[in-house]
């Protein structure tokens, strides 16, 4: 069986592109998969967080995941700083890998961007870290999108460059899990952005925890263009969309495509259907599908918050579980590496 491993930041309240580009993705694999799901509150000291206002959000990640269709008695939930071995091996990978692969990481420089010599190490190193979530359960899958590619492909040559060091097959070279339709999401607001949740604009996106009227007057609101629904001429002949035609209409073709994922339809559907209708029109059903799609689970997430015990009970057992497999697996990497165990 496939165990995957997969994790996110407690950032702020999930909005609709971590739904569509992961969270749904995640629910759908526990199906036939052994599942290793984490909230990265490590990941996110690289930059400066409020202590109080980080055990928040890793509790509002936590029930987002569980609202969402978690289920943390077949699969394991926790904080990835309840662990110890993502650190103790992020270490041991930071002596492993080198400082040219991760000058090219592409990430590093779009987050700090002018002020790199102000940027933390941990900002810098972080991709390591990630490699050592990973391989800290050897796990075989990693379910990322397009911009975290970059990443898996380091922890791969992380695990490759570990095994061949030391003349043993430690670790497995995890594989990419990348799905299709919105993966990217983009925001409301500039069809040309990925939907954010650092985004000043709250219209930009709609958060998981929004309530129906919320829901409806941003997607009411959100950037069209004065002409009608594209239809199939934005199509190849293979019946996929032409990516001229998205190029030149990106705020139109990101509805439908956020559209076509609450509907599990393929977005040349959406265009046979729709294609030549007003976006008033198109507006309203889109409206009607999210808020029956996110409805649920906002609903579902309140109902967690109200108990946070609930939650932090889902937690600490995960947190077991979690320590369960790691801790054999980090006895393995101490012993291969040459560390005295006394």
């Amino acid at each position: 069986m496939k165990r995957i491993f997969s994790g996110i930041q407690p950032s702020g309240i999930a909005h609709l592109g971590n739904y569509l580009g992961a969270l749904r993705n995640w629910v759908a694999l526990q199906d036939g998969h052994d599942c290793i799901y984490c909230v990265v509150d490590l990941h996110a000291i690289t930059e400066w967080q409020d202590p109080q206002q980080l055990a928040q959000q890793t509790r509002e990640m936590a029930a987002m995941l569980l609202a969402c269709g978690i289920d943390p008695r077949k699969h394991i939930l926790f904080a990835q700083s309840t662990v110890r071995a993502h650190a103790q091996l992020a270490w041991i990978f930071n002596c492993v890998a080198r400082i040219g692969w991760l000058n090219r990481m592409t990430q590093f420089k779009d987050k700090a961007g002018k002020n790199r010599e102000n940027a933390s190490a941990g900002l810098y190193v972080y991709p390591n870290l990630m490699a050592a979530d990973i391989l800290a359960y050897k796990a075989t899958h990693v379910p990322v999108g397009e911009d975290q590619k970059q990443h898996l492909e380091l922890a791969r040559d992380i695990a490759q460059k570990f095994n061949n060091d030391f003349g043993k097959a430690v670790f497995p070279l995890p594989e990419p899990l990348i799905f299709g339709a919105a993966t990217r999401v983009m925001s409301l607001r500039d069809g040309t952005k990925k939907m954010s949740k650092s985004d000043a604009s709250d219209y930009s996106r709609i958060n998981m925890t929004d309530d129906a009227d919320a829901v409806a007057q941003k997607i009411r609101k959100a950037r069209t263009d004065p002409a009608p629904l594209p239809g199939e001429e934005a199509l190849r002949p293979d019946g996929s969309l032409d990516p001229a035609a998205v190029e030149k209409r990106p705020e139109a073709f990101n509805l439908i495509a956020i559209y076509a994922a609450l509907g599990d339809r393929e977005p040349a559907e959406v265009l046979r259907e729709f294609g030549g209708r007003e976006f008033s029109l198109f507006k309203n059903v889109l409206t009607d599908l999210a808020v029956a799609t996110l409805g649920q689970i906002g609903a579902e997430m309140k109902r967690l918050l109200a108990d946070p015990a609930e939650i932090d009970a889902v937690l600490a057992d995960g947190a077991r579980r979690a320590r369960a497999i790691a801790q054999p697996i980090m006895a393995e990497v101490e012993e291969v590496v040459g560390f005295l165990r006394v």
